[in-house]
């Protein structure tokens, strides 16, 4: 196994991009928001959504104190709405069960509504320091490229997380550098269509640059196209009930001009199936 992590570590001191959970003392909380809100969303569009967030919940108990409902209105346009439900759930929890602090340890993170293996380990590892591996989808194009020498990473499994874990150094500092500089490399250099291998810090260990570049195929899950899908409709469903000055809005007024009602009415069911809507007396509201 070549040494990635000393190049990984000297590259991302000097380059790592200047985001706000990365600067000294953001918290826990402010961690666990952002990973929240980084999933499948791009950093630009997160970071002001994260500051008002923050601004207006800066503990999970103002956020557990509020409703719901708040949440969602608050989540706004960032897309995948169940995330600000499961936030929110989430903070109650913490409340709860750890007297308002977002804990340590990555079991009882993983017990937290909407967190799975890569936020309770990015929690563990860059809130709190903590030597674990964290994976998430740049992580893994790089390893794929590095070791196994592929184009693209296959399918996630939990060999994502030995395979990270194989290349950190033993102190818990430097593998928390590596684990962020895998992320960041992955992000801005190793990226999936343009890679800049002139510039990356492990080129000369890269087993896909060794063998010549080989096309291995990519077996990526294609997302479906947003323009006219049911995610739209959903979305747009959720912007005229968090737009509307009243609490609950006639069914018969919501995305009222949505051109195939049937889709509309499917993205309501879906969305009352989902606890994103409540449904009574022919109206409909954020959950309560």
């Amino acid at each position: 196994m070549p040494d990635l992590a000393t190049p990984l570590i000297g590259w991302y001191r000097d380059n790592a991009r200047d985001l706000p959970w990365r600067h000294p003392g953001f918290g826990a909380w402010g961690t666990l928001v952002s990973e929240f809100m980084l999933q499948q969303t791009p950093v630009n569009r997160v970071i002001p959504h994260l500051e008002a967030w923050l601004a207006r919940w800066p503990t999970p108990a103002s956020l557990a104190a509020d409703s719901p409902a708040e949440a969602v209105r608050q989540w706004a346009n960032l897309g995948y709405p169940r995330r600000a439900l499961w936030l929110h759930r989430a903070a109650v929890e913490i409340r709860d069960r750890h007297d308002g602090i977002v804990p340590r340890d990555v079991d009882a993170l993983l017990a937290l509504t909407g967190i799975g293996d890569y936020t309770s380990r990015a929690v563990a590892v860059f809130a709190y320091g903590d030597r674990h591996p964290v994976v998430d989808t740049n992580t893994r194009r790089v390893l794929a490229r590095a070791i196994g020498g592929r184009s693209q990473p296959g399918p996630p499994s939990r060999g994502d997380l030995a395979a990270m874990t194989a290349i950190l150094p033993t102190g818990d500092a430097d593998a928390a550098v590596t684990n962020a500089a895998a992320m960041e490399l992955g992000a801005v250099v190793c990226t999936a269509r343009s890679p800049r291998c002139d510039v990356c810090p492990i080129a000369d260990r890269c087993a896909w640059r060794a063998a010549g570049y080989p096309d291995t195929g990519d077996d990526r899950r294609r997302q479906a196209r947003y323009e006219g899908s049911d995610r739209q409709a959903r979305g747009a469903v959720l912007r005229a009930l968090r737009d509307a000055s009243a609490h609950a809005v006639a069914l018969i007024d919501v995305a009222s001009d949505w051109p195939d009602m049937l889709q509309r009415d499917r993205a309501i069911d879906s969305l009352i199936a989902d606890g994103l809507v409540e449904a009574s007396d022919g109206l409909l509201r954020l959950p309560a």
